[in-house]
C-alpha cells in the first residue's frame, strides 16, 4: 500500500505538466508559472521546511537546531552552484529568444535536482507514514501533492518552451514523477527505518538551501526581468495560496 501511495503522489507532478500542455504555453504564461512556483516555494520553505526540518532534528537546543539548519542549507546552497557548471549556460537577462530558451532550461534543471531530492525525502516520509497510519499517509499524500502541481507546472512549461517537444518533456517530468516512488522504494528494499530520522533531517536541509538558489538565483531575476507585475503578483500570490491549502490538509 505504502508503495502504491508514492506512485501515485509523484501523478501530482504530471498533473502540473498536464495543465501547461491544455494551456497556450505563451511567454505570458511562462511569466505566471515562474511568478505561481515563487510563491509556493518562499512558502514551502518558511511554512512547511523550516518547522518540519527543527522538528525533525528534534535536538531540544534551539542553537544547535538553527546551527545544523544553517550549515545543511549551505551545503544545499552550493551544490546547486557546483552543478551549475554541469547545466547548460545561461544569462539572468537575457536579450535574444535563445538566451530566453537557454535560461528556461537552465532554470528547469536546476528545478528538477531539488524536487527530485525533495520528492525522494517526502516519498520516505510518505511511505512509513502511510505503513503506520493509512488515513493519514492518504492525507499527507494529498497535501503533498497539492503543491507538487505548481512545480510540475513550473518544470514542464519551462523545458516545453525550450526544447519545443512535448514528448521530450513528458519524458523527463515522468522521471521527475517516480522520484517519490524510488524514495518509498528505498525504504522497503533497504530496511532503513531506524534511521529514516536521520536521512530525512539531512535531507531536509539540504533541501533547504537548493530551494533557496532556485528562489535567488534563478527564479527571482526572471520575475524582475519581466515587465507585467499584475501576472508576477497575481502568480505569487497564487502560489503562496495554493501552498496555504495544503498546509490545513
Amino acid at each position: 500500500m505504502g508503495l502504491l501511495v508514492t506512485l501515485v503522489l509523484g501523478l501530482f507532478v504530471l498533473l502540473g505538466a498536464g495543465i501547461v500542455f491544455l494551456t497556450k504555453n505563451n511567454d505570458k504564461f511562462i511569466q505566471f508559472s515562474i511568478s505561481l512556483a515563487f510563491g509556493v516555494i518562499l512558502m514551502l520553505i518558511f511554512a512547511d521546511l523550516l518547522p518540519e526540518a527543527y522538528e525533525t532534528i528534534g535536538s531540544g537546543n534551539l542553537i544547535y537546531n538553527v546551527f545544523y539548519i544553517i550549515i545543511g542549507a549551505s551545503i544545499g546552497f552550493l551544490l546547486l552552484k557546483i552543478l551549475d557548471y554541469f547545466v547548460p549556460d545561461h544569462e539572468d537577462n537575457p536579450s535574444t529568444h535563445l538566451d530566453d530558451d537557454r535560461n528556461l532550461k537552465h532554470i528547469g534543471l536546476v528545478a528538477s535536482i531539488a524536487l527530485v531530492i525533495h520528492n525522494i525525502v517526502e516519498g520516505m516520509a510518505i511511505y512509513l507514514l502511510v505503513t503506520s497510519d493509512i488515513k493519514a499517509g492518504l492525507l499527507a499524500c494529498i497535501g503533498v501533492g497539492l503543491h507538487n502541481i505548481p512545480l510540475g507546472m513550473v518544470i514542464a512549461s519551462t523545458f516545453y518552451k525550450a526544447n519545443h517537444s512535448k514528448r521530450n518533456t513528458i519524458f523527463i517530468i515522468l522521471g521527475i514523477s517516480l522520484s517519490t516512488f524510488v524514495g518509498g522504494l528505498f525504504i522497503f528494499l533497504f530496511h532503513l527505518s531506524n534511521i529514516i530520522r536521520l536521512l530525512e533531517s539531512i535531507s531536509l536541509v539540504i533541501t533547504i538551501g537548493m530551494l533557496f538558489y532556485i528562489l535567488i538565483m534563478e527564479l527571482l531575476p526572471k520575475i524582475l526581468y519581466h515587465q507585467d507585475r499584475k501576472i508576477t503578483v497575481l502568480g505569487i500570490a497564487l502560489g503562496i495560496f495554493m501552498l496555504v491549502i495544503t498546509l490545513f490538509l
